[in-house]
């Protein structure tokens, strides 16, 4: 995490009192269910609450460099924390942590961590799609240029684009929901999660309080394949990010200038030239989607642990879980205010759908053909040669533009008439359907 890309509302997730309130609930938790089963007195269940409440309520900076400085010396940072609470509970404290191991309370307070940050990159993917579905509806009907290869394909909607885009940011929303709930998983089953010093129902009851699932079989961490589906949704997220961008960025292009970035009174492209409108925003939205999938490999190769436990996964996931999370939480924000912004030219998108001289049009024309009672081959024949010719005189003095090279052709005139090749030529055709569509996607 850094600050330029870090939201603080998202880092505050990772910080170290968030992390040790997380751990002393935890250990609240399971001294309240322990007492509630009997394994310790109730009375020292509830001064552990009390005292522990009581700390956690004023902890400040200075509470954590001490943490720091006794796990300096105990090179442990779950028995540091324990040793700092020791202090403030007083000789109730010999209660707590009893039958847990580490990783109990470890892996427990990241799936904490993790479900409050899903919960906010949730409510992230909310304001996309809202912006997405404002200006998709708003240009349901605005022609322009579908490309493919890059290049000019037929006429579509740029709502129809952006409800596209939209479609796909409700599946990750779908997806991200599915990872939510795999990874909201609790183990309290101590050492090499057999239960042996701890009894399940402690374990149930730190779940339910904590809005988690208990783990059914773990080893003595919860199995990373869980922490895996998590971050490979993040990075699909990602590309869905990354690839919407790239859409701006194409468009921005000079040559092609039909949408662009809001540019803000007194915001500057270049040091050099001044006349520069750069898509920033969305080239910033690139390299951001490239350091969140970046985190899906690491998470993988987590899933695999020597036996019961190791800690090979413990110091990437130290920096995946907060950098991947924070970084997408700032992205997709940045993102949804970019599409609600979006500086969009309707007259450019109809002056580049024609810019070709009508050849965007070729695909009706030849269905045309082959309705007017020439051989699909034949047609296709006769409207290559009739684009290619429109094509490659693009700019000369001699240039002809694709319906008048069609109906000079000799096996086009006396067969297909005039209106039936303007109809062919028709952009708003290409609509028809386009209600349709829609309803497929935002509903009725």
């Amino acid at each position: 995490m850094i600050p330029r890309y870090s939201r603080p509302q998202a880092a505050a997730i990772w910080n170290q009192e968030n992390k040790y309130r997380i751990w002393f609930q935890i250990e609240a938790y399971a001294c309240e269910a322990m007492a509630l089963y009997g394994a310790i007195p109730a009375e020292a269940a509830k001064v552990i609450r009390e005292k522990g409440d009581a700390a956690m309520a004023v902890f400040t900076e200075a509470d954590t460099i001490e943490i720091d400085t006794i796990e300096a010396e105990t090179r442990h940072d779950v028995i540091a924390f324990l040793t700092w609470l020791a202090k403030r509970v007083g000789d109730e404290s010999r209660f707590v942590h009893q039958g847990l191991t580490s990783s109990d309370v470890l892996d427990t307070c990241l799936a904490v961590q993790l479900t409050q940050a899903a919960d906010l990159l949730l409510a992230d993917l909310d304001l996309v799609q809202a912006a997405l579905k404002k200006r998709a509806l708003e240009h349901k009907h605005t022609i322009t240029i579908g490309r493919s290869h890059g290049i000019h394909a037929e006429p579509t909607s740029f709502g129809l684009k952006l409800a596209g885009h939209y479609a796909e940011f409700a599946r990750n929303r779908t997806r991200l929901i599915a990872a939510r709930a795999e990874i909201a998983t609790c183990a309290i089953s101590g050492a090499v999660g057999t239960f042996a010093h701890v009894d399940p129902r402690v374990e149930e009851y730190v779940a339910d309080k904590l809005g988690l699932a208990a783990e059914p079989v773990s080893t003595q961490v919860i199995p990373r394949d869980r922490h895996a589906a998590f971050f490979a949704t993040l990075g699909v997220i990602a590309c869905g990010v990354e690839r919407l961008a790239t859409e701006v960025r194409h468009l921005q292009r000079s040559e092609v200038r039909e949408a662009e970035e809001f540019f803000h009174a007194g915001q500057k492209g270049s040091s050099a030239m001044p006349h520069k409108r750069n898509p920033v925003l969305s080239e910033n939205l690139t390299g951001l989607a490239r350091l969140v999938r970046a985190a899906v490999i690491p998470a993988m190769e987590n899933v695999t642990l020597w036996h019961e436990r190791d800690i090979s996964h413990s110091s990437v996931e130290r920096g995946i879980a907060p950098d991947a999370t924070v970084t997408l939480d700032f992205a997709l924000v940045r993102l949804a205010g970019m599409m609600d912004k979006l500086t969009i030219y309707p007259e450019q998108m109809a002056a580049n759908v024609e810019s070709l001289g009508g050849v965007v049009h070729s695909g009706e024309v030849l269905l045309a053909l082959t309705k007017a009672g020439i051989s699909r081959e034949n047609a296709y024949k006769i409207v290559q040669r009739n684009a290619m010719a429109t094509w490659t005189k693009l700019g000369h003095s001699d240039a002809k533009v694709f319906r008048d090279n069609l109906l000079s052709d000799a096996e086009v005139a006396g067969r297909v008439s005039e209106a039936a090749v303007d109809a062919a030529m028709s952009a708003e055709m290409h609509h028809a359907h386009v209600d349709t569509i829609f309803k497929r996607v935002f509903g009725a």
